[in-house]
């Protein structure tokens, strides 16, 4: 069964991957016509991606990659980006 929840009400839980590596902690969501396109999540220091991200605050994850949300988020270990990965398209554009 599919339960709503109040988009804010998951801001700062903890994420995590689908193969229960920490992630980070929500911070915004990236809202359209009520419709939740993405999540901006903040790489803690405790994080592994925080190295990968060499001084960026935290990531954009598509909302398709979410797994499930309730005390905490899981995503697909594919919305993960490794040391070398860059992105193809500007973030502004990948949702038009």
């Amino acid at each position: 069964m599919i339960q709503t929840k109040i988009v804010s009400s998951v801001w700062n839980i903890p994420v995590y991957t689908d193969a229960g590596e920490f992630f980070g902690e929500v911070d915004d969501a990236i809202v359209q016509q009520n419709k939740v396109l993405g999540w901006k999540i903040n790489a803690t220091p405790e994080s592994p991606i925080f190295k990968v991200l060499r001084g960026a605050r935290g990531v954009i994850v598509p909302h398709q990659m979410v797994r499930a949300i309730s005390d905490i988020m899981i995503i697909s270990k594919a919305a993960v980006p490794s040391v070398g990965d860059r992105p193809s398209v500007e973030f502004e554009d990948a949702f038009e």
